[in-house]
């Protein structure tokens, strides 16, 4: 029987032993005490330094520094016809014209409706007959006054003959003219004239007309932005078709919506081809005094617990650099980014990393160039 095998056996049993369960034991035999164990001071050391600090996030920033930039006032608005009139009948009767489609451009004299005369041409001419006694009635008693053989009472009765007759005669006259409903400017019309054989009596429609050139845009600016915008601002719009055009402010209200608080403001464009048409929604873009603003990439614009837009900034608490949350508004894009106001003239923008922390996580900041 070998012993040396069995031997050896034994001895690694106890090894194992000793390195598993009597670890510190051996340790502490061996001479590693100092080791293994922490010394009073520094354990009061420890104590004193408090607990060991969570480890920073890593982020990139870069430092930005503010410009001043020309800015715009942004709203929505639509288009407006410069005029949108509806002819009305002033008499009664039937109509006779033919009638105009809807879309017809028209100029400023052309009849659209034209009424029956009826009996105004008889009543005219007895009218005019009527005036014509009058006036012989009047010469008559003018010469016998002056012979002595009439009162000025007659004389005077004679004239308000005259007279009476003269405005019957005009009020006839006016009715006749009133049986053309006539253009009061060029125009298109909006809906079809009235169809021949319809009765109008006075304030009937007879046709609607919308003159479209210039053609207005008009919005509403809130109370906080009124200040910037003033008449004859250079502006620009894009209407909902995508068309883009430009004009200038033509007028800015000085009493607001009573309901919603805002200044209405208008501004006139040219339409010679009358192809912006009536209603049409746009968004308005008017010139305005310069403002500070940050030039940022687009991917840092976040929003906080309550839905503001803002930008994680890199901020000094207690010597400490943490993630700091600073609500913008946003002026408008560029092809570099976005141009954002409320930031501070030099500001740390956090541009990766910022989806990581919230406001006051510690930060490991790496710088990147600078921004504008």
């Amino acid at each position: 029987m070998r012993i040396a095998p069995i031997m050896t056996a034994l001895g690694a049993i106890v090894v194992l032993f000793l390195l598993v369960f009597q670890r510190d034991a051996v340790l502490s035999f061996a001479g590693y005490e100092a080791v293994a164990q922490t010394t009073e001071a520094e354990a009061v050391a420890d104590a004193l330094d408090g607990p060991d600090e969570t480890p920073g996030t890593d982020v990139v920033a870069v430092e930005s520094t503010a410009r001043e930039i020309d800015a715009a006032v942004v709203l929505r608005g639509r288009t407006q016809a410069a005029r949108k009139v509806n002819l009305l009948a002033e008499t009664s009767g039937r109509v006779i014209s033919d009638p105009t489609p809807a879309g017809t451009e028209v100029s400023k004299g052309d009849v659209l409706c034209r009424i029956d005369m009826g009996t105004r041409e008889a009543s005219r001419a007895q009218a005019e007959a009527a005036l014509a006694q009058a006036k012989t009635e009047l010469k008559n008693a003018s010469a016998l006054s002056d012979s002595g053989y009439a009162s000025d009472t007659r004389v005077i009765a004679a004239k308000a003959g005259v007279a009476g007759a003269e405005a019957a005669l005009a009020t006839i006259e006016n009715d006749i003219a009133h049986t053309s409903v006539i253009a009061p400017f060029d125009a298109l019309l909006e809906d079809e004239t009235t169809a021949p054989g319809n009765l109008l009596q006075p304030g009937g429609l007879c046709a609607t007309l919308v003159d479209l050139n210039p053609i207005r845009l008009v919005g509403y600016v809130s109370e906080a932005d009124i200040d910037r915008v003033t008449v004859g601002a250079p502006m620009g719009a894009r209407l909902s078709s995508g068309r883009e055009v430009t004009g200038r402010l033509s007028f800015v209200s000085r009493s607001a919506d009573p309901q919603t608080h805002t200044f209405r403001i208008e501004a006139e464009l040219p339409n010679d081809d009358l192809s912006i048409r009536d209603g049409q929604s746009a968004e308005m873009l008017i010139q305005s005094n310069g403002r500070k603003a940050h030039l940022v990439p687009q991917s840092v614009l976040s929003l906080d617990d309550n839905g503001a837009l803002g930008v994680r900034v890199v901020e000094q608490r207690g010597g400490a650099d943490v993630a700091g949350f600073v609500p913008v508004e946003m002026l408008r894009d560029s092809p570099d980014g976005v141009w954002v106001a409320g930031l501070p003239d030099s500001a740390k923008v956090i541009v990766e990393g910022q989806n990581y922390v919230t406001s006051g996580t510690r930060l490991n900041v790496i710088m990147r160039g600078s921004g504008s």
